[in-house]
């Protein structure tokens, strides 16, 4: 069974496509984006199986 790890990171809307590449290139896959608390701003959500 694979285990997961999660991450949230915020996403600024000017510089998306590098913010998302960026953790891409960790191994982190991007699950879903939200609005934050305040809703001006997005919240990214990530997951990627726990390294042994």
């Amino acid at each position: 069974m694979t285990k997961w790890e999660y991450l949230t990171a915020p996403v600024l809307i000017h510089n998306t496509q590098a913010i998302l590449n960026n953790f891409g290139r960790d191994g982190w896959e991007l699950v879903t984006i939200t609005t934050g608390a305040t809703g001006e701003q997005l919240v990214a959500w990530f997951k990627r199986p726990v390294q042994s």
